[in-house]
């Protein structure tokens, strides 16, 4: 039987997941539900009360409402709440996971959701999905379903949104255990019958990228591409780290970008080192790092205004990075390199790092480029990282396929010396 799981303050929240109980009961599904409330009583009785998810963390419920510390307590029951679901996922009682909730259930909930694996549906309905949600998703495949209303009772408007969710989650939830029972999901990422690799990909890179991949494919690989937009590059960072890649061709490093000069898009100082920390082979370019990307027009910071901008979309602005910031970067890239423990191999495209950086594009800059290129070659100079020139632009096809064909040969050396 397919069973969904609702995880939530059953103490704040009884009313509403009470409610949502009897929707997905109608659905056609089990309910398991999870109580992760602190200090009032329960509304509802749940499968897995808070003094087993407090347990699960380590600790007693007494003991956290002794302490009295909102906070420290609302990290505690994440912690249990995220264990639990972990073991009922282990347990295939888990095919589908709902939560609703304002900031402080959100969190919670969404905890325990980042860690269950890629494909098990994950619904969350709160009133915090309009903005950022970048620190509940994380790197994960959460749907965010944005309530309107505070979840405080169910009304006019709360009961459709509700009801949709549950509707939404039921059919996700029967999909997922369909699947599993058919034996069409793979039991993990990468344990399909072709190897897989991480591709980087930005708009600005995308025809290079895309003849790379082709080439990936006819070689017999599944290529996952990551746009570079912040979570994209965390992502692929995470899973580098799992070790579900055979391989990874880093073409796009924008992210780096962005890290450097305070743009939107960035994945953090950790970019480009996972794969060299897990001795995965890696080619890499230097893609799109002749741009910083920031948000609308209108919020350009002062301190950016002089120089070249391009209106990306509505949404994002980018600046030419300089040829003090390229040198830097070009650093910064040879240095995470150097480190790494696995077959590492740089392209660099001679030409132009963009559509807006090649020749006769806005962002055609030799003198900045020359500045990465030159730093980068000082910083890789007695490393095991090989460098090859390439006298094109990187949306060259040829040189996307280059590249692929140069991952191609890594991967296969690693395979015959093991």
């Amino acid at each position: 039987m397919t069973s969904v799981v609702l995880v939530g303050t059953l103490d704040t929240k009884g009313v509403e997941y009470g409610w949502l109980r009897e929707r997905l009961l109608r659905a056609g599904v089990e309910v398991i539900t999870v109580d992760t409330g602190i200090m009032g009583e329960p509304r509802i009785p749940a499968q897995i009360p808070r003094e087993a998810v407090a347990r699960a963390a380590g600790t007693e419920l007494t003991q956290l409402r002794a302490a009295a510390d909102r906070g420290a307590a609302v990290t505690t029951m994440a912690e249990g709440a995220e264990a639990t679901l972990l073991r009922l996922h282990a347990e295939g009682r888990l095919h589908g996971v709902l939560a609703i909730g304002g900031s402080g259930g959100t969190s919670i909930a969404t905890r325990a959701m980042r860690a269950l694996p890629l494909g098990v549906p994950k619904l969350m309905v709160s009133s915090m999905a309009s903005g950022d949600v970048a620190p509940y998703v994380g790197s994960a495949d959460i749907t965010m379903m944005y309530s309107i209303v505070d979840i405080a009772g169910i009304n006019s408007v709360s009961a459709p949104v509700l009801a949709n969710a549950a509707e939404a989650i039921a059919g996700m939830a029967k999909g997922y255990a369909r699947a599993a029972l058919e034996r069409r999901r793979p039991a993990r990422l990468g344990s399909g019958s072709r190897p897989l690799i991480a591709a980087s990909m930005a708009g600005v890179t995308t025809v290079g990228v895309d003849a790379a991949r082709e080439r990936l494919t006819e070689l017999g690989y599944e290529v996952l591409v990551f746009h570079v937009s912040g979570s994209g590059g965390r992502t692929l960072e995470k899973l580098a780290g799992q070790g579900v890649f055979a391989g990874v061709l880093d073409l796009t490093l924008s992210e780096l970008a962005d890290d450097l000069c305070g743009g939107i898009l960035t994945a953090g100082p950790d970019r480009l080192s996972a794969a060299g920390r897990a001795g995965i082979p890696q080619v890499v370019s230097l893609g799109a790092l002749d741009m910083v990307k920031f948000g609308p027009l209108e919020s350009l910071p002062e301190r950016v205004r002089y120089r070249r901008i391009r209106v990306h979309n509505p949404s994002i602005t980018v600046i030419r990075t300089t040829a003090a910031e390229c040198a830097e970067l070009g650093r910064r890239v040879a240095a995470k390199l150097r480190a790494a423990t696995g077959p590492t191999e740089v392209c660099v495209p001679l030409r132009g790092l963009s559509t807006l950086g090649a020749p006769g594009g806005p962002y055609h800059d030799p003198g900045a480029d020359r500045a990465l290129f030159t730093a980068l070659r000082d910083g890789l100079r007695g490393s095991a990282a090989r460098l090859h020139d390439y006298d094109t632009h990187i949306n060259d096809p040829s040189f996307g396929r280059a590249a692929a064909e140069r991952l191609h040969a890594m991967i296969g050396a690693e395979q015959a010396v093991a």
